[in-house]
């Protein structure tokens, strides 16, 4: 049951949505999800911990870059159901149009090259 709380614990945020929605092409680093939302890197880091504690995100580390991307065979039959029917109901629904071409433009943008969530060396 508590499975279930985190799970939509963590989708009861249309920030946290739109994240889940914008990894469903593929890993993104934290900048480029700061850069997609327009949110302050420490609201983002707090957004994707929740959908990680939740399990519906996966991070791994690359030197100083942190990468999001959607859970995968491992996660817990709740979580791939639920990320299943994400699936299916933003198929139907589709992003906004505004979210569509700011996504495609984040994920042509090395993450050294986006908001600057880390400092520069």
């Amino acid at each position: 049951m508590q499975d279930l709380l985190s799970i939509i614990n963590a989708l009861d945020n249309a920030h946290r949505l739109r994240i889940v929605s914008s990894l469903r092409g593929g890993e993104l680093c934290l900048c480029q999800l700061v850069e997609f939302l327009q949110l302050a890197p420490s609201t983002v880091s707090r957004h994707v911990e929740l959908l990680r504690r939740a399990g519906l995100v996966e991070m791994r580390k690359d030197g100083r870059w942190h990468y999001y991307r959607l859970a995968g065979r491992g996660a817990s039959p709740a979580v791939r159901e639920t990320l299943r029917w994400i699936a299916r109901t933003l198929e139907h629904q589709g992003p906004a149009a505004e979210d569509a071409a700011r996504l495609a433009a984040v994920r042509r943008m090395a993450p050294e090259d986006s908001t600057g969530c880390y400092t520069r060396n």
